[in-house]
Order: C-alpha cells, then structure tokens, then sequence
C-alpha cells in the first residue's frame, strides 16, 4: 500500500445468480455487498437473476454500458452442473479476459477445499471498460475471492500495480 496516494471509492454491482436464492436467502451477494461498502467502495445495484445465460448478459450488458458502474461481481453459476452458465454467459461479452484471477482463486480455494477446487470455472475480465469478476455461489468463495485478491486490486494504494490505475486505459485502441 502506499499511503501517498488516496483510495478511490469505486461503484461496484453485485448480480446473483442461483435459481433458488431469494434475498431473504441470498448470503453470498449480501456478503459481497457487505465487503465491498466495508473497504470504501459504493454498491451501486444488487440483483437476483435464475441460471440463464440470457437474463445473466441482459443484466451484465445494462451494467456495462452504465458508464457509472465500474465493477460487476457475480457470486453463482461456476461450477460443472448442467444449470451452472456463468462463463458461458459472461465470455462472449468480455473485451479481455483477466487469465489470472482464476488461476490464483483456484490456487487460494486448495488450501480451504482441496482438489474440489478443480470444480469452479471463477473468472475474470474487462467489458466495455467494466470490470467483471465470477465467483463461485458460496459464502466462503466469495469472501476469499474479495478477501484474498479482488480488493486489493481494485484499491488505488496497492503497489507495485492495481486495475483502478488501469481504468483510464481500459478503452484505448
């Protein structure tokens, strides 16, 4: 961290995707929010959408268009099932896909689950300037994922590098 740069609060929209979570049971996404407004950042609109990779990009290309918005977390929908979509409804919107975050979430998820990290297909990228992070359904998923590699990358102070000093480049051609 470098304390001679200010931490620059982002707007972050936190999409659910479960075909049986309701708000009333929604822990994950209600966990995502909770972090993300605990370390600063603004929770600019939660949403609960079923496992259909239609109404997953209808919601995720509404946020990305949203010049307002500059993060999307998705808790659900990663693993092997036949209703798990997640990637397949992201991936073809995603400008960029961000390799490394799945690769280090899988590596982080081994020391809590073990091989059964194999099973999450968590991803990452940049949409339209939009940064998109998948996580798997699970409360524990999501706060490693947020805990462990996502925050400090969208914090402005984290040196050597972070994505927010990346923003103002994210369009460039």
């Amino acid at each position: 961290m470098s304390e001679a740069r200010d931490f620059i609060p982002l707007n972050i929209a936190v999409l659910t995707i479960s075909d049986s979570r309701t708000e009333a049971d929604d822990k994950s996404g209600a966990l995502l929010v909770s972090l993300l407004q605990d370390d600063g950042h603004c929770n600019a609109e939660k949403i609960i959408v079923p496992d259909d990779k239609y109404r997953i990009r209808e919601v995720l290309s509404r946020w990305i268009v949203d010049e307002n918005i500059q993060v999307v977390l998705t808790t659900g929908g990663t693993g092997v099932t036949g209703r798990d979509g997640t990637p397949e409804a992201v991936e073809p919107l995603l400008d960029k896909m961000i390799g490394g975050f799945g690769e280090m979430f899988r590596k982080l998820s081994y020391d809590s689950i073990g091989s059964s990290t194999l099973q999450s297909r968590a991803l990452a990228g940049v949409a339209n300037g939009t940064y998109i992070f998948c996580l798997p359904g699970s409360s524990g998923a999501c706060k490693d994922g947020w805990t462990k590699l996502i925050n400090t990358q969208l914090d402005y102070r984290t040196r050597p590098c972070n994505l927010v000093e990346l923003m103002p480049r994210l369009r460039e051609v």
